[in-house]
């Protein structure tokens, strides 16, 4: 059975082969997503250059919300929304994604889902696909027909899907599924509400033995994504709303309930400016190292202007300890732009992507100046630092974008 411990990883898992083999990922060519509203555009990327290169984009029939490959990588299975309260225009739509190019092409008509689909991700064998829904929260699963379009949903006994899912992966070993649901940070009128990691067994599209991880009852824990050690037994999970990176010791291929390491995502914990979130995370295609993003983008008043209040938008690198799995940081690298809502690293492991969602205004001395939305593209060195390249502007208008992700070709 084929692990994908991230949607790259089929490819990632040839850096631990002989020479020949990490030549060959080397000169793989790659495709960048990226989605401005219900636009999906696709550009070549250039990892020795560290260049993304635009080249065509494809319409979907509404905001792009998260995207998979096919473990193939010859299909593309993508997830739309309105977005809106009382919307009925949510979809999965499928590509198939030419080998020479990385252009996309549609397959089939999409099909229709009941809410917005907030994350996804196909099973081991991509016989399946496994939807999070934040709003309602809860979770389903579709089969993948034979000729990979997005097929009929496996009916499930009742499960617990917490409060507010926001992603959902298959565990390594294919065995199992994890739910991430963030839950909601209080408000001056409500309560906070609890997060959670809900483990099920997964058989053949099938969920049950539903088990749960939630310290402190899932008060004070907001986890946001989760990601899996390509080699160890270890998961690493992203707390949103506490800026924190935990780690779990797995077991028989499904996480455990203790948080072994906890460690701060954050340059200056002490000194919190504005509302920062954590977000997305990845280990290192190597297993050496993890990264994480920061948000902020709270906004001030400035002579009758709203302007960026200040925090941390940053990568934080950390080190894994080969024996333990600790994390230990060894950067945090501002990415030229506000609110990094995702990012990705390239499968050789040399380059590494951020995407952030919305443009903001910023005060530069007496002057107020725009800061767009757009894509960060950083070298990532030997020592698993990073090195800032360049940044890619984006005029997106009232549009937004949520996701960015590499396919090897």
């Amino acid at each position: 059975m084929t692990n994908r411990r991230s949607f790259l990883s089929i490819v990632a898992g040839t850096l631990a082969m002989p020479s020949l083999a990490a030549e060959q990922t080397s000169a793989r060519k790659m495709a960048l997503y990226t989605n401005v509203g219900a636009e999906l555009i696709h550009y070549d990327v250039d990892v020795a250059n560290a260049e993304l290169i635009k080249r065509n984009s494809v319409m979907l029939p509404a905001i792009v919300q998260y995207c998979w490959p096919h473990r193939n990588r010859r299909y593309f299975y993508v997830a739309s929304s309105e977005n809106k309260p009382g919307s009925s225009v949510h979809h999965v739509t499928a590509f198939k994604i030419d080998p020479a190019s990385g252009a996309l092409a549609q397959i089939g008509e999409p099909i229709r889902l009941p809410a917005r689909p907030i994350n996804m991700t196909l099973d081991n064998e991509s016989q399946h696909m496994l939807v999070a829904f934040n709003t309602p929260s809860s979770l389903r699963v579709y089969r993948i027909n034979k000729d990979f379009t997005p097929g009929e949903e496996v009916a499930q006994s009742a499960v617990n899907v917490g409060i507010y899912a926001h992603q959902i992966r298959v565990t390594p070993d294919g065995h199992h599924a994890v739910l991430v649901t963030r839950g909601n940070e209080a408000t001056s009128k409500t309560a906070e509400d609890p997060g959670a990691l809900y483990v099920f067994d997964y058989k053949n599209g099938v969920l049950s033995n539903q088990g749960k991880i939630a310290p402190n009852d899932g008060v004070g824990y907001g986890p946001r994504h989760l990601d899996f050690h390509p080699t160890k037994p270890w998961m690493y999970v992203s707390i949103e709303t506490q800026n924190q990176m935990h780690m779990h010791r797995m077991q028989d291929g499904k996480p455990l309930q203790e948080v072994v390491y906890n460690k701060t995502t954050l340059l200056e914990p002490t000194n919190i400016r504005s509302r920062q979130a954590a977000s997305a995370l990845h280990v290192h295609p190597n297993g050496r190292f993890l990264y994480g993003t920061n948000r902020s983008q709270d906004l001030v008043d400035f002579n009758g202007q709203k302007v960026y209040k200040g925090g941390e938008n940053s990568i934080v690198v950390y080190s894994l300890n080969p024996q333990t799995g600790e994390p230990s940081v060894i950067q945090h690298i501002e990415t030229q732009k506000l609110h990094p809502r995702t990012f990705q690293i390239d499968p050789t492991g040399r380059m590494l992507v951020a995407q952030h969602n919305l443009p903001v205004d910023v005060r530069d001395g007496d002057n107020v100046r725009a800061v767009k939305a757009g894509l960060s593209v950083f070298r990532m060195g030997t020592d698993g630092k990073l090195t800032f390249v360049r940044t890619y502007d984006f005029d997106i208008g009232d549009k937004i974008m949520w996701w960015m992700g590499m396919v090897p070709l």
